[in-house]
């Protein structure tokens, strides 16, 4: 059995619990610990972020330079914010690493997995060849039909995700795609 708090009492926290200090290396390092209760949200946020990177490593691949890149993310942030708060709401900070520092460092990243799937199609591979050139798993392909067919219950507009989705399931031009995404973004 399993257990999910109603809608009107749920009530997230994501609060430092400790700090640790150890020594990697030689070299002293503070590792800061922090918890949430937002077991929904952060099980979202970890899924959607791989979509982003997706698109994110399209762009890179399409020639898009670091101020689209900005907006992109920018947007994608705003957008996981939309579907949290539609799909499970919640008090919660997506602003805090856990939401904002994770889709960060996997779009950011050049040893991104989806990033590098995205990368290739905007390079001009096949999805499918794309797929094949992978050495590990990029959950983003995968993401990108969970998070549409969980969105149809909830019809939250998501623009990002749904153009991964058209590239990576519906064989959309990734060029055409991410030209007529530009004109969505804010």
């Amino acid at each position: 059995m399993s257990f999910r708090p109603s809608r009107a009492s749920s009530r997230a926290t994501t609060r430092p619990s400790s700090s640790i200090s150890t020594t990697i290396t030689g070299c002293p390092t503070n590792i800061h610990l922090s918890y949430s209760t937002d077991l929904y949200g952060i099980e979202y946020a970890a899924i959607l972020k791989n979509i982003y990177a997706l698109s994110v490593g399209i762009a890179v691949g399409l020639g898009y330079g670091d101020n689209f890149l900005a907006v992109l993310i920018a947007n994608s942030a705003g957008e996981m914010r939309r579907f949290l708060e539609e799909s499970y709401p919640a008090e919660r900070d997506t602003l805090v690493s856990g939401y904002l520092g994770d889709l960060l460092v996997t779009c950011y990243s050049v040893y991104s997995r989806n990033r590098r799937l995205g990368l290739l199609i905007g390079h001009g591979c096949t999805v499918k060849s794309a797929l094949n050139e992978m050495t590990m798993v990029a959950e983003g392909y995968f993401a990108a039909d969970c998070i549409r067919y969980i969105n149809a219950r909830h019809k939250v507009d998501m623009p990002i995700a749904d153009m991964v989705y058209k590239v990576l399931y519906e064989g959309a031009s990734a060029r055409k795609c991410m030209k007529e995404l530009t004109t969505k973004l804010i």
